[in-house]
C-alpha cells in the first residue's frame, strides 16, 4: 500500500502521520508531500527519514492512496490530477464536500456508501464530525427536527500562525497576526470568512454538512462559531429538537453504545468532557445531557474532540482503513 500524505508539513500532516503509525496502518511506501518550498526537507515516520517530494512528482509515483491536507486550492488542483492516474483521494478540505458527485464520509456513519469508483472522498469539517457522531444515534431513534449549536472552537483549527499569535500574546512579544483582534482573553465570533447571509463560512458548513452526512434535509440546523483561547480541541454546546419524546438515561444508554464516542456526565464528580482531556485521544466526548426544560421533546448537550484527530487526520485514517479492510483501493 503505497500512501501520499500532501500536506505533511502542516499541523494536520503531522498528525496525520502520527496517527497512521500510531494505528499501525500498513504501509509499503510512504510519498510525503507539500509545497516547492518544502521539497527536500526530511520528515520522520516510523524511526526512517524520508525527503518531502513536490505534487508533480507525487502524481508520477501514482499512490494508491493519496491523504490530503494542503488546503481548498491545492486540492481543486491536485486531486483530480492523482484520481486520473487511479488514485483514491482523502481529502481533507472544504473544496469537495458539498459537491454532489463526491461523497462526504464519517466511517462509523456512512463508511458502506463507499465504492471503488469513489476516487475523491471528503472528509468533512472538524466541528461537523464531533457534532454527527453524537447526533446519528439519536436521530434513528428520535428523529431530529432541529439542532442549535454554538461552538467554541480551538486555534489550532486555524493553524500554526494562530498558535503562533496566541502563544506570543501570553509572553506579552509583538508577531504576526492570524485574527483581526487578540486571542489571549478573548473569545473572536469569527470563524471563517462572512458570507452574504451574515453568517461565516464554518457556521454554514455546521449547517450544510450534517445533512449530507445523515442522508437528511428534513433537519434544520443554525450555528454560531467562535474562536477561544485554547490550544487544541473543539467544544459544541448543542440543542436538539426531537420528533419523538425521549428518555434522558436512554440518550445516555445510546450514546455510552456508540462506537467512537465516551460519555463522560456525572455532575455529582463534576465529570464533564473539556478540551484538555480529549486532548490526543480519537473518541468524541459527550457530557452535560439534559432536557431542555423550555421546549417540548428537546435536549442540550456537550461534545468536545480533538479537532486535528477525530476532526481532521484520524477520521481520514479511518476512511483509508476502511478502503483497504474492503478492498475498494
Amino acid at each position: 500500500m503505497r500512501v501520499a500524505v500532501v500536506g505533511v508539513t502542516g499541523m494536520v500532516g503531522s498528525v496525520m502521520l502520527k496517527v497512521l503509525k500510531e494505528r499501525n496502518f500498513k504501509i509499503t511506501e510512504l510519498i510525503p508531500v507539500a509545497s516547492e518550498r518544502s521539497v527536500g526537507k526530511q520528515v520522520e515516520y516510523d524511526g526512517k527519514e524520508y525527503s518531502v517530494v513536490g505534487l508533480q512528482t507525487a502524481v508520477e509515483m501514482a499512490p494508491d492512496i493519496a491523504i490530503f491536507s494542503a488546503g481548498g486550492d491545492t486540492s481543486l488542483e491536485w486531486a483530480p490530477k492523482f484520481a486520473e492516474v487511479g488514485t483514491t483521494v482523502i481529502d481533507n478540505s472544504s473544496a469537495w464536500r458539498m459537491d454532489p458527485t463526491k461523497k462526504l464520509i464519517v466511517p462509523e456513519i456512512n463508511a458502506s456508501e463507499l465504492t471503488k469508483e469513489d476516487k475523491i472522498i471528503a472528509n468533512p469539517n472538524c466541528s461537523t464530525i464531533q457534532l454527527v457522531m453524537a447526533l446519528n444515534p439519536l436521530h434513528k431513534k428520535y428523529q431530529m427536527k432541529r439542532v442549535v449549536i454554538s461552538t467554541y472552537q480551538s486555534v489550532s483549527g486555524t493553524g500554526v500562525k494562530a498558535v503562533q499569535q496566541m502563544e506570543n500574546e501570553m509572553q506579552g512579544i509583538s508577531g504576526d497576526m492570524a485574527y483581526h483582534y487578540p486571542i489571549h482573553r478573548n473569545a473572536i465570533p469569527h470563524c471563517d470568512v462572512f458570507l452574504e447571509n451574515g453568517y461565516t463560512k464554518e457556521e454554514m458548513k455546521l449547517v450544510r454538512e450534517p445533512q449530507k452526512i445523515l442522508n437528511d434535509k428534513t433537519v434544520a440546523y443554525t450555528a454560531t462559531a467562535v474562536r477561544i483561547p485554547t490550544a487544541g480541541g473543539h467544544s459544541e454546546a448543542v440543542n436538539v429538537e426531537f420528533e419523538k419524546e425521549f428518555d434522558v438515561s436512554d440518550i445516555r444508554r445510546i450514546l455510552s453504545e456508540t462506537d467512537g464516542v465516551t460519555v463522560q456526565d456525572n455532575l455529582d464528580t463534576n465529570t464533564y468532557p473539556m478540551p484538555m482531556y480529549a486532548h490526543d485521544k480519537d473518541d468524541v466526548f459527550v457530557g452535560r445531557i439534559r432536557r431542555d426544560l423550555s421546549q417540548p421533546n428537546s435536549l442540550n448537550m456537550w461534545i468536545v474532540a480533538d479537532n486535528l484527530r477525530k476532526g481532521a487526520a484520524t477520521n481520514a485514517v479511518q476512511i483509508a482503513e476502511y478502503l483497504v479492510a474492503n478492498k475498494l483501493v
